[in-house]
């Protein structure tokens, strides 16, 4: 059976392990999602046993770079299977910006905050 390896050729964290790979004779596939994409099977086999969190780099500049709106329709889409709707996207916009204002000092807990209440939504809806 051979390794596959999921990853984008220019991430650090994919070049650190496949140079382990390589120095300890390891084969493997290297799978680069980006031009080869990634099926909803896998991603949601891999979101069971990690959790969407863990798949989604909130610290990688892809998605530091992507506007707030995208970024609200990822981390709906890979904890709600679906994108927000307008309203929730309003909504988001209201709670992002008092986020921001309550994490001068620390950004980056803007995003896990957010992601955290999007976790607290889907739990809400299925307990409907």
């Amino acid at each position: 059976m051979t390794l596959t390896l999921y990853g984008i050729p220019n991430c650090d964290t994919v070049k650190k392990a496949r140079n382990y790979l390589d120095r300890r004779g390891i084969s493997y596939h290297f799978h680069d999602y980006k031009k080869a994409g990634v099926t909803a099977a896998d991603l949601e086999r891999w979101s069971d046993i990690v959790g969407w969190e863990k798949l989604l780099n909130k610290a990688g500049t892809t998605f530091k770079k992507l506007p707030d709106a995208d970024k609200v329709d990822t981390l709906f889409t890979q904890a709600l299977a679906r994108k927000a709707t307008p309203a929730e996207q309003s909504a988001a916009a209201r709670y992002l910006a008092d986020l921001k204002a309550a994490h001068t000092e620390n950004p980056a807990m803007v995003w896990a905050d957010f992601a955290q209440s999007v976790l607290n939504l889907k739990e809400f809806l299925y307990l409907k």
